[in-house]
């Protein structure tokens, strides 16, 4: 299996990129494959000529041809004007309309401040789900003030394990681990959702003697 990160970061070093790294060693944790990092910097040139002449330049095809073989998907991109920057856009612009359809895609983002933390869903989100990629439920968002805190290394470990699940969901599936086990509730004899564990025994009383309960008399 593949992983191909795409990071959108303009400096070197830059907080993208260790995120994407960081993204990208935390699904590596769970599954075997290889990993492709692709920085959007190197390849603006490229972008650019490919919106002018229709026809993308050898390196921009090649990374083009990586994202869209991939089995999985880690795209992060730095905050400009509270939303992704516009080489970030412009990359995803010219990829195959069906390129990602179906691929599971992790999304992260980097900025100065929280303010604008939900980045990842009011404008990443919704830009792949109109490309029709599987985006996985936990986004990544991470401000100046995060690296190095607990929260945010959870938050990766949490995101890395989910893509790593849909990369592989058949391995998953027959061997779920302890922290993905504890999280999914038990269910009752009739399939609902409850907080009781149906091993443990107890007794189901029918909708309607709950209801003549509460009847006044």
């Amino acid at each position: 299996m593949k992983i191909v990160v795409v990071s959108a970061g303009l400096s070197s070093p830059s907080s993208t990129r260790l995120l994407a790294d960081r993204l990208a060693a935390a699904t590596l944790a769970h599954v075997d494959a290889e990993p492709e990092v692709i920085e959007l910097r190197d390849l603006a040139t490229e972008i650019a000529q490919h919106f002018v002449t229709g026809f993308p330049p050898a390196r921009l095809a090649a990374a083009l041809d990586a994202v869209a073989a991939a089995d999985g998907l880690i795209a992060v991109t730095p905050v400009f004007a509270a939303s992704y920057s516009g080489l970030f856009k412009s990359f995803f612009d010219v990829i195959d309309k069906d390129a990602l359809t179906g691929k599971p895609v992790l999304l992260g983002a980097t900025g100065g401040t929280a303010r604008h933390s939900l980045v990842t869903e009011h404008a990443l989100r919704p830009l792949f789900t109109y490309l029709r990629a599987l985006v996985l439920p936990t986004a990544v968002y991470a401000a100046s003030e995060d690296w190095g805190e607990e929260g945010l290394a959870q938050r990766i470990a949490r995101a890395g394990a989910e893509l790593a699940r849909f990369m592989a969901p058949a391995a998953h599936n027959t061997a779920l681990s302890v922290d993905t086990a504890a999280a999914i509730a038990p269910r009752s004899l009739t399939g609902a959702i409850t907080s009781v564990d149906p091993a443990d025994g107890f007794e189901v009383v029918p909708f309607e003697q709950r209801l003549a309960a509460l009847r006044v008399p």
